[in-house]
């Protein structure tokens, strides 16, 4: 039996590739379901066995580094005119899903390599709401161009 409550600071071993499988299609299942987000996945997916078995491979790739994912993540969301409450919603549902599925520390891996995927998406698709903030302020959109970006420099 795995203890669901591991030691602060223990690292947990990352899920097998049954218990990938077993996330990926629960969460898929839950937000092909979901007011938000369904109507994203239904409008984008044509093929869903096809994706799912994609999906599968992607976070085995990610987690279990198996190298089987191919694809372009960026690319792939690109078309899908998404915003921060959509990767909010996403990344809610994983959360749960994940600690629902998985032992605590499983599902906290799981959660956090979401999350630096799903930031790292956001700044990639130009909706990383901490360039948002930081824009309404009045300030640079990250710290790499203390003066708003290109302004000021010469090309």
């Amino acid at each position: 039996m795995v203890d669901p409550h591991p030691t602060p600071g223990a690292q947990a071993d990352p899920p097998d590739e049954a218990a990938i499988s077993r996330l990926v299609h629960a969460f898929y299942g839950r937000a092909r379901l979901d007011p938000l987000l369904g109507p994203v996945f239904e409008a984008a997916v044509h093929d869903w066995p096809a994706h799912m078995d994609t999906l599968v491979r992607f976070w085995s790739s990610v987690l279990l580094r198996t190298g089987t994912y191919r694809g372009n993540p960026m690319a792939a969301h690109q078309p899908l005119r998404l915003d921060e409450e959509h990767f909010a919603r996403w990344l809610e549902l994983w959360h749960a899903t994940a600690h629902e599925l998985l032992p605590a520390a499983q599902a906290g891996h799981v959660s956090d390599i979401a999350q630096r995927i799903g930031r790292s998406l956001r700044i990639g698709l130009g909706i990383d709401p901490l360039r948002a903030e930081r824009r309404a302020a009045g300030g640079p959109d990250c710290h790499h161009h203390p003066h708003g970006g290109s302004e000021g420099q010469s090309t």
